[in-house]
């Protein structure tokens, strides 16, 4: 009864069909037969054929259904093979073992196949046919006992493989340590420490270790996969066993090939954009050596505009090699990019400030390298400039890190860049009585600039009288150096001397302010010029 109401059914979809497909265009029914849900019968993991299933009989209870008659035939060994006939009647083919049915086969499976299906009919009873004599044969005592020896001889075939391949690694890392250990101690001692011996043979031997794991777990599967298909029980077990691993290993194979052309492309996208850098290189160092040039450029400014530019055409590239990077149009990969953006956005606020910073005071010209500079309270020469930090070299030997940020907000005092064409005027102060003439005044500080060796004769040194105070006048000595590096041990000499012209004149120096004179003049006699520890050749200081 349940055969003949399957039949009904088919038959009734089947006619539904017909009358919609002569109606709708041959797109929709294109796709209609692309959706058709079909199943294979399985006997001890191989597939036989393929089954088409309904709504309310799916193709996979259909397949299952007739999987089952026919091991319950093949476990039957009263039955005769040559039993299994296939039996033609209105609507169906119906392939019958003696008064047992098997299966129907109708129209629309042979749809399938594109055969009518009195011919599809006769190659399922064949296949059933073979596989209900390969069933019986597969489980006689004769085939367990050799599928028995069988496995225990793959058995001790893998353990002699394992211990084999034991072996010959263990032999193979101690050639190896033999023959290569002084090679990677000279490389140790040319890199002076920086490359460790034990960091890389740790890496050799590693790399020899996992490929021997590597190999012994391929040894393990196929002779699980062996032992599993010596045995009609597993045999289903070794096919899926194999799928589970060759079937990943066909994909990526499958999407290697697939992806082959948009890996040409980028392979050459990548050499383009390479030699298009390499050319902007050469150029922006014929820039800076000054074999190419331009008006209001400064060869100083060709090693940062190269760095843009170069991230210019990095980027340029990222974006014309986005859409060929595998899984760059899937959700998790856009999620990610989206997820490091906002970290990259949120953590690198002051790092991008810095870098945009150290862009400004190049183009600004502010200083170079080797320039003497006051930033802020700091004064040193610049020894690097970096994108997000300059360098600075105190006088007392000290190295000072400025975010180049900190430098664009506050102001720079470059004692270098005029001291090499104009010279750097020096200046001091000092404060003498009303009782003393100016003229006098000026002619000793003009005297203690000539002294002091580094002083430019010309521009002459001149002195300047910044001030009436309540107690002295303030007189200023400027000098003029092109030394901007020595102005430590210049001003250290020049102050030296400015005392000694003072004291050779017995003029008093008034600062700091006194509130009344004293009974004798706070000079030094040049009887006590050299009063211990001071030695007469105590002149100048290095600088």
């Amino acid at each position: 009864m349940a055969k003949y109401l399957i039949t009904l059914a088919v038959l009734l979809t089947l006619a539904s069909g017909q009358v919609a497909l002569s109606s709708e265009p041959a797109k929709i029914v294109a796709d209609r037969e692309a959706a058709v849900q079909t199943e294979s019968v399985r006997i001890d993991g191989s597939a036989l054929f393929q089954v088409r299933g309904i709504s309310a009989h799916p193709a996979r209870e259909r397949a299952a259904a007739i999987a089952d008659r026919i091991i319950a035939l093949a476990d039957d060994p009263e039955l005769k093979v040559d039993s299994i006939v296939a039996v033609e009647s209105d609507h169906s083919s119906d392939i019958m073992a003696g008064d047992r049915f098997i299966m129907s086969v109708f129209d629309a499976d042979a749809e399938l196949d594109k055969v009518p299906r009195q011919i599809l009919a006769k190659v399922y009873v064949t296949k059933i046919r073979a596989t209900v004599e390969a069933y019986r044969r597969d489980r006689g005592s004769r085939n367990i006992l050799r599928g028995a020896a069988s496995a225990l001889g793959a058995t001790l075939g893998l353990i002699a493989l394992v211990l084999l391949i034991d072996r010959a690694f263990r032999r193979l890392i101690a050639a190896v340590e033999v023959r290569f250990t002084a090679r990677i101690r000279e490389l140790q001692a040319i890199s002076h420490d920086i490359v460790r011996t034990e960091w890389i043979w740790g890496m050799i031997r590693g790399s020899l270790k996992a490929v021997r794991v590597i190999l012994i777990l391929l040894a393990v599967f196929f002779y699980i996969s062996l032992v599993l298909s010596l045995f009609p029980w597993t045999r289903t077990y070794a096919t899926l066993f194999l799928d589970l691993v060759l079937a990943p290993l066909g994909s990526i194979g499958t999407a290697v090939l697939e992806y082959l052309p948009k890996l040409v492309f980028l392979i050459i996208l990548f050499f383009v954009a390479r030699y298009a850098l390499n050319l902007l290189r050469a150029f922006f160092l014929g820039v800076e050596r000054g074999t190419i040039r331009f008006s209001r450029f400064d060869a100083e400014w060709a090693i940062p505009t190269y760095k843009i530019v170069r991230l210019a055409v990095f980027a340029f590239t990222v974006v014309v090699a986005y859409p060929y990077i595998p899984g760059s149009e899937s959700p998790a990969f856009k999620g990610l990019s989206l997820f490091l953006g906002v970290i990259v956005s949120l953590g690198s606020s002051s790092a991008i400030s810095n870098i945009v910073a150290g862009y400004m005071l190049t183009y600004r010209r502010a200083y170079k390298l080797g320039d003497r500079v006051r930033i802020g309270e700091v004064i040193g020469d610049v020894a690097e400039i970096r994108l997000q930090v300059t360098h600075l070299h105190t006088v007392k030997n000290e190295e000072i890190i400025v975010p180049n940020s900190t430098i664009l907000n506050s102001h720079v005092v470059n004692y270098s860049s005029l001291a090499r064409t104009r010279g750097l005027i020096l200046h001091t102060t000092v404060g003498i009585g009303y009782e003393t003439s100016w003229r006098q005044v000026d002619a000793m500080l003009r005297i203690a600039a000539d002294r002091t060796a580094g002083l430019l004769k010309e521009p002459a040194p001149f002195v300047l009288q910044t001030s009436l105070g309540d107690f002295c006048v303030t007189y200023e000595l400027n000098a003029y150096s092109n030394d901007a590096h020595g102005m430590a041990a210049l001003y250290s000499e020049m102050h030296r001397n400015i005392l000694d012209v003072f004291n050779e004149y017995g003029v008093q120096i008034m600062t700091p302010a006194y509130e009344g004179d004293p009974a004798q003049a706070k000079v030094v006699p040049k009887e006590q010029w050299y009063q211990p520890p001071a030695k007469p050749d105590d002149q100048t200081v290095d600088g």
